[in-house]
C-alpha cells in the first residue's frame, strides 16, 4: 500500500517554498484500456471496427518507450476470470502493470435503476457481489486500487425520494464488499451527471463524505488496523472533465482531496465548464485549469500516475495518447521553471505585491520570440 499521509501536512511558507524547489512530479502515465477500440455514440456510428483485447494491448504496449507504464480495465467487460492470464502475461512482457481494476456498475440494463444505490435488493446484492470480485482481482493482480466510477447510480426525479437511504445503500455496499475483501484501497471518481440526470456523490466534496462514510462502516480487524495507522482505504479519483462538469475549480478540488490525504490518483482531459462529458485531450480547452492543478500537486507532494482519460476521436488513439503526455509534460516543465519564491511572496503578502503573480503567469507563457518589459517595470510595491 502506498502511503498518501503526508499530502495532509501542512506547511509554513519556509516549507513550501522549499518543498516547490525540491519536489518535482513524477510523470508517470496509465492509460484506460476502454477508448483503445472505436465506439460510436447515438448520434454517429464508429470510425471503425472494435478492436479485440489482444489488438488493444498490442497498441498500448508500442506505447510504453512513449511512457505508459500502467493500465487500468473494467470488470467484467474488458478484464475478468478467462482473461486474467493474458493481462498477466501482458505485464510481464511489457513492464506495464495493471494499476486497477474497476468493476462496471453502469452499462448493462440490470443498473438502470442504479447500482449500489439501488433500491431494488436483488440489484443491489448483484452490484456488491461484482465489486467484492472485483476486488478480488485487484488483490490477486496487485493493484494500487479499485476505482468506483458509479454513472449508473442516482435519479432524474427528485420528487419522494429517500435521499438518505439511497446513499446510505451505496456507503454500506461499498464496505461490505471491501470488509469481504480486506486490504484493497477503493478509489471514487464522483460525477454530477450522465448518464443519470444527477448522479449521487457527485462532486470533490461529496466524493470525501462519502470516502470517510465507507471507512467508518469498515468492521474487518484488516482494514480497521489500516485506518489506525492514518492510512485511507477509500479515497477519490478526481477526473478535470467531471470536476470541471460540476463548475468546480480544479486546482481547488484536487487540494481538498489532499487535505484530508485521500488524493490516489487523477484522471486527466480537458472539458469546457459544464457541458456533456468531452473526455478532450488535455490541454485543448482550459490549459490553465490543468497548470494550476499541476502546481497543487507539486505544493502537496502528489506520488500517484497521471491517468489519461479520453475520447479520442478524429484521430488514432496512440496519436492522442502521445498527444496527451507531451501536454502534462510541457506544462509541467513550464511549472517547474516557475519563480517559485516570487510566487509565495505575491500569494502570501498579496497587498504588497498587487498584480504580480499575473504579471509572472503572463512570463511564463509567453513566446520565446517576444521579449516583454522586466516584472520590476510593471509591478511595484
Amino acid at each position: 500500500m502506498f502511503d498518501i499521509r503526508d499530502q495532509m501536512m501542512r506547511k509554513s511558507p519556509d516549507k513550501m517554498l522549499e518543498q516547490l524547489k525540491n519536489f518535482h512530479l513524477d510523470l508517470k502515465f496509465s492509460v484506460g484500456i476502454w477508448y483503445f477500440s472505436p465506439s460510436g455514440s447515438r448520434f454517429k456510428e464508429a470510425a471503425s471496427a472494435p478492436k479485440s483485447i489482444e489488438e488493444r494491448l498490442d497498441i498500448i504496449a508500442s506505447l510504453k518507450d512513449y511512457g505508459v507504464s500502467a493500465l487500468e480495465a473494467h470488470y467484467p467487460n474488458e478484464i475478468n476470470e478467462d482473461n486474467m492470464d493474458l493481462y498477466k502475461k501482458f505485464s510481464r512482457d511489457t513492464g506495464i502493470r495493471i494499476l486497477t481494476v474497476i468493476p462496471n456498475l453502469f452499462f448493462q440494463k440490470q443498473w438502470e435503476f442504479s447500482s449500489l444505490a439501488s433500491p431494488i435488493e436483488e440489484v443491489r446484492q448483484k452490484a456488491i457481489e461484482r465489486l467484492k470480485i472485483s476486488l478480488q482481482l485487484n488483490k490477486e493482480l496487485d493493484t494500487d486500487f479499485a476505482i468506483i466510477w458509479h454513472g449508473g447510480d442516482g435519479y432524474e426525479n427528485p420528487f419522494g425520494i429517500d435521499f438518505m437511504a439511497m446513499r446510505d445503500r451505496f456507503a454500506y455496499g461499498i464496505a461490505e464488499a471491501m470488509d469481504q475483501v480486506p486490504g484493497v484501497r477503493v478509489a471514487i471518481e464522483p460525477k454530477p451527471y450522465e448518464p443519470r440526470g444527477r448522479i449521487i456523490y457527485g462532486t470533490t466534496a461529496e466524493g470525501i463524505l462519502v470516502a470517510q462514510k465507507v471507512e467508518g462502516a469498515l468492521r474487518n480487524e484488516e482494514n480497521r488496523r489500516i485506518l489506525s495507522e492514518g492510512h485511507s482505504l477509500v479515497g477519490l479519483n478526481p477526473e478535470v472533465g467531471h470536476v470541471l462538469m460540476a463548475y468546480e475549480d480544479l486546482p481547488y478540488a484536487f487540494s481538498l482531496a489532499m487535505e484530508y490525504g485521500k488524493l490516489m490518483h487523477t484522471h486527466w482531459n480537458s472539458q469546457p465548464l459544464g457541458n456533456y462529458d468531452q473526455d478532450l485531450n488535455v490541454g485543448v480547452v482550459s490549459p490553465e485549469q490543468a497548470e494550476a492543478a499541476l502546481y497543487v500537486l507539486k505544493m502537496h507532494g502528489y506520488k500517484g500516475y497521471f491517468g489519461i482519460d479520453i475520447n479520442p476521436e478524429r484521430m488514432p488513439v496512440d496519436v492522442a495518447v502521445k498527444n496527451n503526455i507531451d501536454a502534462l509534460r510541457s506544462m509541467n516543465a513550464r511549472i517547474e521553471e516557475l519563480d517559485h519564491e516570487a510566487i509565495l511572496e505575491a500569494v502570501n503578502k498579496p497587498d504588497q505585491h498587487r498584480g504580480l503573480l499575473e504579471a509572472i503567469l503572463i512570463r511564463a507563457r509567453a513566446p520565446k520570440t517576444i521579449s516583454l518589459p522586466p516584472i520590476s517595470s510593471v509591478v511595484k510595491k
